[in-house]
């Protein structure tokens, strides 16, 4: 006799549990996760469904809902029929407080076949990839003004504000590298700041355009300009931030 099939898969996501758990219970946030048209009725034996990109259906309800670090629900396709009837397996959906954010476990169980459970693997591993990106979208919506409280602190001549503008974005642990340091601290970063603003005195940073979020990361150009507005140089930073939306790490490219 084998064991019954089953899918496991765990990821690491930059949010808080309650941030991430509102996927599950906000039938908006679940369509910005599945696709337009899906929705959850979040209570026991609410309706589930996940209308995918290609007009395809799955539906099931849900069997238990514990926010912030429990939830279960039924799923099988519905249209087109498949191999699964809709209802007809469980995923449960653990959430647990991790070192930089939430510590997602997934089970998929109820397959009819070991062969019918390998078609899911690949589907499992994109949708939390996509899950993933979503919630940290969302909880790093304020990435822009993150970086810029950064290059603020980079631009403040006074100890005591540029201290201050430091605490206000990035961990007391943020850790810092480019072409002229690697520093480890608030505290390093700020002597690394007051050390550049005497070598290159009258320097600004200013971030330019948008930023690229991608799973709790967002990629920033900035430039760097003279008091009469002349660019002096220009480069990317990656800034990763911790669930708090807090700086947790900075690295600094510079153009060529």
């Amino acid at each position: 006799m084998t064991d019954a099939p089953e899918i496991v898969r765990t990821l690491e996501i930059r949010a808080p549990r309650e941030t991430v758990f509102r996927y599950f219970t906000d039938p908006a946030r679940w369509a910005a996760w599945w696709g337009e048209g899906s929705t959850v009725d979040p209570r026991p034996g609410g309706k589930v469904l996940i209308r995918y990109p290609n007009g395809a259906t799955a539906s099931g309800s849900v069997r238990e809902i514990a926010p912030p670090g429990r939830f279960v629900f039924t799923f099988g396709n519905e249209n087109p029929p498949g191999p699964i009837p809709p209802g007809g397996s469980t995923v449960t959906i653990r959430l647990e407080e991790s070192r930089i954010g939430t510590r997602l476990t997934l089970s998929h169980t109820g397959f009819p076949s070991a062969e019918v459970a390998g078609h899911f693997v690949q589907g499992w591993r994109y949708q939390l990839s996509v899950f993933s990106k979503v919630v940290t979208s969302e909880a790093r919506a304020g990435a822009a003004a993150a970086a810029d409280r950064w290059f603020a602190a980079w631009n403040e001549p006074d100890e005591e504000r540029r201290r201050e503008a430091l605490a206000a974005c990035s961990a007391d642990d943020v850790a810092f590298c480019d072409d002229y340091g690697v520093l480890a601290g608030r505290d390093d970063v700020g002597a690394q700041i007051a050390a550049t603003r005497i070598y290159l005195p009258g320097l600004t940073l200013r971030r330019s355009g948008d930023p690229a979020l991608s799973h709790g990361h967002a990629l920033v150009r900035w430039e760097a300009v003279d008091a009469s507005g002349a660019r002096k140089g220009s480069g990317t930073n990656v800034f990763t931030f911790r669930a708090d939306g807090k700086i947790a790490s900075v690295i600094a490219f510079w153009s060529a």
